[in-house]
């Protein structure tokens, strides 16, 4: 099982590759800038990481929900300091079954809100939109993973632990 220094390295790797469309900006005084936006590839296609981003991130899930909570607060620093990966890797699938709400439940609680609570809550909203489309059951889900989650009220907008939870009573 690769270490919290070999997730770092891989991640540092992952940071420099994205780091030129990350930091590409938007001009959003021209029109048509949200088609251009749309159009463009995803971070991880321009940068022909998706395959190893991928990879590294099923592993970061897995080692994120089977240690301590330190190595989840380590992990979390992680997507804290490299922005660009945070930014950049999501998961390929949707919501639909248990797990892989549970999967996407995790990513969110990796990631730890961002850099906006408010970007935070909409994408939760719209996870447990698509899973209780689909079927599913998500109120256990979500009780689950905020006890993995932190509990630190970073923006004044509630932990990511009480955003979960809130939803889980829904």
């Amino acid at each position: 099982m690769p270490s919290l220094d070999d997730f770092e390295l891989r991640i540092m790797t992952r940071e420099e590759q994205l780091r030129p469309c990350a930091d590409r900006p938007v001009d959003i005084t021209k029109p048509g800038w949200d088609v251009r936006l749309r159009q463009r590839q995803h971070p991880l296609d321009e940068a022909g990481i998706r395959r190893d981003a991928e990879t590294l991130l099923g592993e970061l899930i897995n080692h994120y929900c089977t240690n301590g909570e330190h190595t989840r607060e380590a992990i979390r620093k992680l997507f804290k300091e490299y922005q660009a990966f945070a930014w950049a890797v999501s998961l390929s699938f949707d919501p639909k079954t248990e797990e892989s709400f549970r999967q996407h439940l995790l990513l969110f609680s990796m990631k730890d809100q961002g850099t906006d609570s408010r970007d935070a809550l909409l994408l939760l909203q719209h996870l447990c939109g698509r899973a209780v489309a689909a079927g599913v059951n998500t109120g256990p889900i979500l009780k689950e993973i905020a006890d993995l989650s932190s509990d630190k009220n970073k923006y004044g907008m509630g932990s990511t632990k009480d955003m979960l939870l809130k939803a889980s009573r829904k």
